[in-house]
């Protein structure tokens, strides 16, 4: 198959020492997964996949340009976004062109010490693909980035030229593969007797006021027949739940990937947009049963003020970082296959000043994930969840050399590690919290991944 392209652009930027050469070819006729499929072999525990919830926008990369991470706790939000606007500060690209994107994710609680399958993951690890495709406005551009302190790159980028080329052209060639569901060999509740002993302990400590509400999560650990492969599993995901964020991000021999309903912050030319998503229930198993369902959470005591704690929250940060924003007064419903939430959308006109990383920092974790007030609800998680979330309900998204971007909190997601996977689900406990609700809730937000990696829960 011939490959064809319309333009080339090419940008060398100086940074200290290193430069950062680009170029971006437009491409026809290339699918996203098939790319990163190509780069299976080369580039296993080197790659990310993105598509937001609008599917306006796919992004994946192959290979790292550069590795920006850290284990700087309450610094880490500042050093990411220092080092890239450091990197980026002279690129000039054409207003078409898709420019570099530094892709990665902030661990949910940097001073989680639990051992378990994030050991050795860094608090902050963020990085930029050395071959990254944009599929955006029905067009696709595949660019190569290389970041060097070498003065003369010309052999160099050739030969990325070239493997570009080979990559384009077996995702083409390879771009109808389907691939079958994972073959579960069994599935484990990981500590199912002291979650149930953690939320009766967690209602205790709110019925005596030392915390409104706290999210307790468990994990399911599932063992395969196979290794799987993290094409497979961002294949089953697109799947399984196309109306959510889709993510996957590999790092050595560990694949992080999930389908979030849930948008942190997005900020497209100092524009920010947040949406407040707690409160839950299930779905119906007719259109009647499903809208009844639906009434019933809008009228629920319990989720609604849950909700509302996150809503004060975000409208709290929107406040300090916006000259002005848009808040509605009362949530409405979003649903999703297994699932449908309370949902409250947020947008503001930020200062000049406020970026989004600075946005990300301030609004994780919110409520929703964390608990109210945040300090106390993080210390009784670190207490009593006895697990590390690693990058679970972290923040996990994109920015650009212009800051912009857009950050999903990472729910309904898995770690897979070689032949096992790793499932977190959670819920907000507060003073009237049953230890049974919380775990059949536990047990709908666990769906999406188990039914995408081959399993399924009996009713």
């Amino acid at each position: 198959m011939q490959q064809k392209w319309s333009k080339t652009t090419e940008v060398e930027v100086a940074s200290n020492k290193l430069s950062f050469y680009i170029e971006t070819i437009e491409v026809n006729q290339l699918s996203p997964l098939a790319f990163y499929a190509a780069g299976e072999q080369q580039y296993r525990g080197e790659r990310f996949f993105w598509q937001n919830r609008e599917k306006t926008l796919t992004i994946v990369g192959l290979g790292q340009a550069i590795v920006l991470e850290n284990n700087k706790n309450g610094q880490r939000f500042y050093d990411i976004e220092h080092q890239w606007k450091e990197l980026t500060k002279n690129i000039v690209m054409e207003e078409q062109e898709p420019q570099p994107i530094l892709f990665g994710g902030f661990t949910f609680d940097p001073e989680n010490k639990e051992n378990g399958e994030w050991n050795d993951f860094p608090q902050s690890y963020f990085t930029v693909a050395t071959f990254q495709l944009i599929k955006q406005h029905e067009k696709t551009y595949v660019s190569i980035h290389l970041i060097t302190e070498q003065q003369d790159s010309s052999i160099h980028f050739e030969k990325l030229r070239e493997e570009r080329d080979q990559l384009i052209h077996a995702a083409q060639v390879k771009e109808l593969k389907t691939y079958e569901k994972p073959k579960i060999h069994s599935i484990h509740e990981r500590n199912k007797d002291y979650y149930f002993h953690a939320v009766e302990n967690v209602t205790h400590l709110i019925q005596k006021n030392e915390a409104d509400k706290v999210v307790i999560a468990r994990s399911l650990e599932l063992d395969f027949k196979d290794a799987l492969t993290s094409p497979q599993i961002i294949y089953q995901i697109m799947n399984e739940q196309p109306e959510s964020y889709l993510f996957g991000l590999e790092r050595k021999n560990l694949l992080f990937f999930g389908a979030t309903p849930e948008r942190l912050v997005k900020v497209k030319n100092q524009y920010a947009y947040s949406a407040c998503v707690a409160g839950s229930i299930k779905r119906g198993k007719t259109a009647e049963e499903d809208k009844l369902l639906g009434e019933q959470l809008l009228s629920d005591s319990k989720n609604l003020k849950e909700h509302q704690y996150v809503v004060d929250m975000i409208e709290n940060i929107f406040s300090k970082h916006c000259e002005e924003y848009k808040l509605p007064k009362r949530p409405k419903l979003l649903k999703i296959r297994d699932i449908q939430h309370l949902y409250t959308p947020v947008e503001g006109k930020l200062f000049n000043h406020a970026t989004i990383l600075q946005l990300v920092e301030h609004l994780h974790p919110t409520p929703a994930l964390g608990g109210v007030p945040r300090n106390k609800a993080m210390e009784i998680i670190r207490e009593f969840e006895k697990m590390n979330r690693g990058l679970y309900a972290g923040p996990i998204g994109w920015i650009d050399a212009d800051g912009n971007g857009e950050f999903a909190v990472a729910i309904r997601s898995a770690a897979l590690i070689d032949k096992k996977a790793y499932l977190y689900a959670g819920g907000g406990i507060v003073a009237d919290s049953n230890p049974m609700t919380e775990y059949e809730e536990t047990l709908v937000k666990f769906r999406p991944m188990l039914r995408a990696l081959g399993g399924q829960f009996n009713e």
